[in-house]
């Protein structure tokens, strides 16, 4: 499986709790901390939520 690298370009001040948990269950803590994750279809639902926060790179 394709890899993607996913990273923390936005603070979650003023996010929904929802919002803040999935940023956490991403493995995501400050800005511009990153985490490289399996591209499947659990993780991309998790960063469709939270797009807005983050970036994402294949790699």
């Amino acid at each position: 499986m394709a890899q993607i690298k996913v990273t923390l370009v936005k603070s979650t001040i003023g996010s929904t709790p929802t919002q803040k948990a999935t940023v956490a269950a991403l493995g995501l803590k400050k800005i511009r901390s990153f985490r490289i994750h399996e591209e499947n279809p659990a993780i991309m639902g998790q960063i469709k939520k939270v797009s807005h926060l983050v970036k994402v790179e294949k790699m």
